[in-house]
């Protein structure tokens, strides 16, 4: 099987300084340091038992999700043979007590898997950012958007299967190494995305097994391999991965902490983006092929190509929502579709 070859684009950081460029474009790159003068990074540097005691003195004693794999399962964290239920249990936990179990389980061979996956810092580590953050250059915008988020993922040994997020993401390296296997949005078709409920995160996965996959199933893997890159991330790293961007995840280590930061530019009156495929679903995948097709038409005319031509040739006052949408214009447009939806 051929593997990926390229490597993604690293760059070479003053700790705790994000050239503002390296975020202004569409392509992943490494940001080699960049956290690097984190406390929580310098303490995993001299032992996992030292992170670990330093992460519980931010800690503020909140329950939260537990991923429990049982052993064999090596942290990849999946479906079941018939692909309706997960491989693994979520409990809700305290993270001293998760923090414990990976300790204690790093020297053995084939131990559980346990991971607590994006727990917000704000409602758990209400404290630790305090010292342990990064300013993200984003550009000045006259809009509102959805709030920045910053999460903490922690466990042993963990394979998220490769999934898209809809969000700008800076994924900051804290401890143990990862490595991430990154595909352009154009290359969902070749990585077999998996059911819409459930998933293991929240976001469809593909259900390419990368270490073997069974090309008679999935016979155009190949295609997202060729297009593929890797990032690998030492502690002190951080990998800016635009929106949509597909990305496999893996946390190499006994004991794994990294901390992401999640972003989005658009106006936050937009909403999810799955909102319009599961409206698709529901009234265009079913229709006949060329009606289909038309509309494929009509919205690459009022959406895909160039969203500005559809009102370009309309007095300004007759544009409506084909003109530059605001707050309230989008609250309409969500009203009128709830109505049609509800005839």
């Amino acid at each position: 099987m051929q593997q990926i070859s390229r490597q993604t684009p690293a760059v070479a950081c003053q700790p705790g300084v994000i050239p503002p460029q390296l975020l202004c474009g569409n392509e992943p790159v490494v940001l080699k340091g960049v956290v690097s003068h984190w406390p929580l990074v310098q303490q995993g540097q001299h032992s996992p038992a030292l992170a670990a005691a330093y992460l519980q003195q931010h800690y503020n004693g909140k329950p939260t999700q537990v991923y429990y794999g049982e052993p064999g399962l090596n942290g990849r964290y999946f479906y079941d043979d018939s692909c309706t239920r997960l491989n693994y249990d979520t409990r809700m936990g305290r993270v001293d007590e998760v923090l414990q179990l990976i300790l204690a389980w790093q020297e053995l061979a084939q131990p559980p898997s346990v991971y607590i996956a994006s727990n917000l810092l704000q409602t758990h580590f209400p404290t630790l950012r305090q010292h342990n953050d990064i300013a993200l250059p984003k550009p000045a915008l006259d809009y509102a958007t959805e709030p920045d988020r910053v999460s903490i993922w922690l466990g042993n040994r963990s394979l998220a299967a490769c999934h898209y997020d809809a969000s700008e993401n800076l994924a900051c390296c804290v401890l143990g190494k990862r490595r991430f296997s990154l595909f352009p949005p154009q290359q969902i078709g070749n990585l077999y995305p998996g059911p819409l409920e459930p998933t293991p995160g929240g976001q469809v996965i593909s259900m390419v097994d990368f270490a073997n996959p069974d090309l008679q199933r999935f016979p155009n893997f190949p295609r997202a391999i060729a297009a593929g890159q890797i990032a690998e991330l030492e502690p002190g790293d951080a990998l800016y991965l635009p929106a949509m961007w597909w990305h496999q995840v893996e946390a190499l280590n006994s004991f794994n902490i990294l901390i992401n930061y999640w972003w989005s530019t658009a106006p936050r009156y937009t909403g999810s983006g799955m909102n319009l495929l599961y409206h698709a679903l529901l009234c265009l995948r079913d229709k006949p092929e060329p009606e289909r097709r038309a509309w494929q038409a009509v919205l690459n005319y009022y959406v895909f190509d160039n969203p500005q031509q559809a009102g370009q040739h309309l007095p300004a006052e007759a544009r409506g929502v084909l003109g530059e949408l605001d707050e309230m214009q989008a609250r309409q447009l969500r009203a009128m579709l709830l109505n049609r939806l509800n005839r």
